[in-house]
């Protein structure tokens, strides 16, 4: 999305109140129940719909507009998407407590920059994408592999790939997301998508799969 769009989407917020909230937030549902879906605990599959975390999430952001456009110091899409992965936390700590598995959750509230269990969900989602119902007995050891290796990554690169790859959000969203420079925030997508390779390319089960950009099935550097 253009300035000029987003500046235009912002205004029509402030216009429109919560009826405009209501247009915006059913715009970008399916962007954020993605989000939802990428990250939410394994241990919660079955049990939790994203559509209740959706609910929940536009009731808070209902609640906080005024606040948002007091000082609205991103995007909308971008605090939409915060405070959805906000209420996705709340959930994690409600139902798992003391058993929330990746310590950079902590981290992500701190740096307000988001990381629910990032390698485990970047891992989940690969073996999922890669694997044939034929390897099932496989994927255990894989997801763990893979884990480790993301694990070892630089958390910020990390959290990029997950945003751009998975997520498939714009280079600018990212760089907004993560606080980044958007130089910066392309730059680390470059790397991180190179390091991923690298990855599967020492895994001889994924070694046959291209692993490229979603939107552009070729180096994964498009940028809007």
């Amino acid at each position: 999305m253009t300035q000029s769009s987003q500046d235009s989407e912002l205004a029509s917020l402030i216009a429109g109140g919560e009826q405009a909230l209501a247009a915006a937030f059913s715009r970008y549902s399916e962007r954020l129940e993605k989000m939802v879906r990428f990250r939410l605990d394994q241990r919660l599959w079955g049990r939790v719909d994203p559509a209740d975390v959706l609910q929940e999430a536009y009731m808070e952001i209902s609640r906080r507009l005024n606040e948002y456009l007091g000082d609205p110091v991103v995007p909308v899409f971008v605090w939409l998407r915060r405070m959805t992965e906000q209420m996705l936390v709340n959930l994690h700590r409600r139902h798992l407590g003391a058993q929330i598995r990746d310590a950079s959750l902590e981290v992500s509230l701190q740096r307000g920059r988001g990381s629910i269990g990032t390698s485990f969900s970047l891992a989940a989602r690969l073996v999922a994408d890669l694997t044939s119902p034929s390897q099932a007995a496989m994927r255990e050891e894989m997801l763990n592999e893979l884990r480790e290796a993301f694990d070892e990554m630089d958390p910020i690169d990390r959290e990029v790939l997950a945003l751009r790859h998975f997520e498939e959000l714009s280079n600018n969203e990212v760089a907004d997301i993560l606080g980044l420079q958007k130089a910066a925030a392309s730059n680390r997508y470059v790397r991180a998508l190179s390091r991923l390779k690298s990855i599967l390319s020492r895994m001889p089960s994924f070694r046959e799969e291209p692993v490229t950009d979603p939107r552009e099935g070729g180096d994964g550097r498009r940028e809007r």
